[in-house]
C-alpha cells in the first residue's frame, strides 16, 4: 500500500492557498447572518471561522427594541477577520 506523501513545497503552497483563495472578506463588504443579540449588539456569522459584533446602534436601533432578529441576514464590511479577543471586526456603518 503506497502513501502519497506530499513535499514541503506542496504543503507550503497548498498553505499559501488557503489564504489567498479570495474567501478571507477583509475589506470587503458581505452578507451575514444574526446568531445572537446580546445587550446592544448583534452577533454576525460571516462564513469566517470566528463570528463578528456589530453595535445595534449602527443599524439605528437600540437595544431590544429592535427590529433585527436572529436569523436575519445583514451586510456589514469586514475591517479586520479577528481581533486581540478572537472576533471578526465588522462594522454595518462602513458596509
Amino acid at each position: 500500500m503506497s502513501v502519497a506523501n506530499p513535499s514541503r513545497d506542496d504543503f507550503a503552497s497548498m498553505l499559501e492557498e488557503s489564504f489567498t483563495a479570495g474567501h478571507s472578506g477583509e475589506g470587503q463588504v458581505v452578507r451575514g447572518t444574526i446568531t445572537a443579540i446580546e445587550k446592544d449588539m448583534a452577533i454576525i456569522d460571516v462564513g469566517l471561522k470566528v463570528e463578528g459584533r456589530v453595535p445595534l446602534k449602527e443599524f439605528g436601533a437600540k437595544g431590544k427594541d429592535s427590529s433585527l432578529k436572529v436569523g436575519d441576514t445583514v451586510e456589514v464590511y469586514v475591517e479586520r477577520i479577528e481581533n486581540a479577543l478572537g472576533e471578526a471586526m465588522l462594522s454595518r456603518e462602513k458596509a
